[in-house]
């Protein structure tokens, strides 16, 4: 693994912070395809992760609201660039959070200093995927943290997703108000349902497509002895058992049909209790046939390794963009063997990766062009 361009995989050559968490300002080069964080805990090893996060859909991996980031003592804004090395050449891509006209700070982004209406213009240049100490509970965790992440694996290859989940966040918020009228409204709760049955279905769609890719790459890419052991993943909830069965269109009657049926019930409950918002993203321990959740806790720190290891491959293969991978003290949970197998997928997907741990000897294995950096007090080096 060195710093060459190979086809499809963009590299980062510098990330530059202004007023960002614990960083007044830095400048960093990278001259290698996979980096090092080196440092104690709260040293700001993650800040750097969660920068280079910004430049995917979303609020990135802390999943912290924009404000959170700016350093305290600031001016209350930040801003985020890196210097992109790609098959067509050189780009500057920026985001920040910057006074707003009428007061207050906004988001903007910037693409070769041009701005640009989102931060979903940047998946034109680079994909993100990244691994967290927050997901190791996933499997064990509430179905709310398992469709996150699987929305996270759709926004990857296909960054219009967000929009629709929002829209049909916004459309049962409306169908939920209008259920706590004491007369129900009829005519508006058939509007507010269409709306609901066609972004549901959107989305469910969207979700279905994903898993189905991934687990026909998983099929196809597995090989007995290795070290991080494969996912059989299945989504579970009505809606997506009827998926395939029909046309779109007939779906989204049969869901309105539901929704109309159901007012009642979900009044009573207080939420609409069909539909992708209730979807649970069900993971097996592929070669022990077990439930994800009753494999031992290394298994599933495997299992979860494996599977982010999968998906950044099918970013590669769906969007012809090799992704960024941010990976987040994750070494420091896996046994030696598991340690030299992670380094060896990392250098056969081609990416650039980005990894952070307290322990300086987790890294002792990398290869001799890695990157190893140290981090404290808001200062990076490299490591001696």
């Amino acid at each position: 693994m060195n710093g060459s361009l190979s086809d499809g995989a963009p590299m980062v050559r510098r990330l530059i912070l202004s007023e960002f968490r614990s960083y007044p300002a830095l400048d960093l080069a990278f001259g290698s395809r996979l980096v090092a964080f080196m440092g104690e805990n709260g040293a700001g090893k993650t800040n750097l992760l969660e920068a280079l996060s910004l430049f995917s859909v979303g609020r990135g991996l802390r999943r912290a609201d924009l404000p959170e980031m700016a350093r305290e003592g600031g001016s209350g804004g930040f801003a985020v660039s890196i210097l992109i090395e790609t098959g067509g050449g050189e780009h500057r891509l920026g985001t920040a959070l910057e006074p707003a006209k009428g007061g207050g700070f906004e988001r903007t982004s910037r693409i070769d200093r041009n701005p640009v209406s989102s931060a979903s213009a940047f998946a034109d240049f680079v994909r993100v995927v990244w691994l967290t100490p927050a997901l190791d509970g996933l499997f064990t965790g509430a179905p709310g943290d398992r469709r996150r992440f699987l929305d996270r694996l759709v926004l990857a290859v296909d960054p219009t997703h967000g929009s629709r989940v929002n829209a049909l966040e916004k459309a049962l918020r409306s169908r939920n108000k209008l259920l706590e009228a004491e007369r129900l409204d009829a005519a508006w709760l058939d509007a507010v349902e269409r709306e609901v049955a066609e972004t549901g279905v959107a989305v469910a769609m969207a979700r279905q497509e994903t898993v189905g890719r991934l687990q026909a790459l998983i099929a196809d890419t597995r090989q007995e002895g290795d070290p991080f052991p494969w996912a059989a993943l299945t989504l579970e909830g009505p809606l997506d058992a009827v998926l395939g069965t029909a046309s779109a269109l007939e779906i989204e009657d049969l869901y309105r049909g539901w929704l109309k049926d159901n007012r009642l019930k979900d009044r009573a409950a207080g939420r609409t209790l069909l539909g992708p918002q209730a979807t649970d993203l069900l993971v097996r321990h592929g070669p022990k046939d077990v439930a994800a959740e009753r494999a031992s806790t290394g298994e599933q720190k495997a299992l979860l390794v494996g599977l982010v290891l999968a998906h950044a491959r099918l970013v590669a293969a769906m969007t012809g963009i090799v992704p960024f991978v941010l990976l987040d003290e994750v070494a420091a949970h896996l046994d030696p063997r598991r340690r030299a197998g992670l380094y060896a997928a990392l250098d056969a997907l081609g990416a650039q990766v980005f990894m952070t741990g307290a322990d300086p000897a987790l890294f002792a294995d990398l290869p001799a062009d890695s990157l190893r950096l140290a981090v404290t007090g808001g200062r990076v080096f490299p490591a001696p």
